[in-house]
């Protein structure tokens, strides 16, 4: 399994390295369009080759993407972690109805009860 993910992780390199090198050209991206960026006076571009800019977007949409989950699991780990609390509420809650119950007298039985 190991050679297998080492042959995905070379492949997608090589196949990376090629997409960088057949898009070396260099692309202006402007923050606001022209007309928008003139009448604001924001007109802040940058020119880079175009393979940074796609890999930028890869990037940036995985993030995103994570973030987004991660925003709409809450629900799914407030859920979990009210059951645990209320799990361990309950654990506490038989330790201590044991507890007033008194000691068993044979001390296998009080074995077999710490066990449990």
């Amino acid at each position: 399994m190991r050679y297998i993910r080492y042959a995905f992780l070379a492949t997608l390199g090589v196949v990376l390295i090629c997409v960088a090198l057949a898009n070396r050209g260099n692309v202006t991206l402007n923050l606001l369009p022209e007309p928008l960026a003139d009448l604001l006076g924001l007109g802040y571009s940058v020119s880079l080759p175009l393979f940074i800019v796609i890999f930028g977007g890869i990037v940036a949409g995985l993030l995103i993407g994570f973030v987004w989950e991660w925003l709409r699991e809450y629900k799914i780990r407030a859920a979990a972690g009210r059951t645990e609390r209320e799990l361990k509420q309950t654990q506490r809650e038989v330790r201590r109805l044991k507890g007033a119950q008194g000691e068993p007298k044979d001390e296998v039985l009080a074995l077999l009860d710490e066990a449990s």
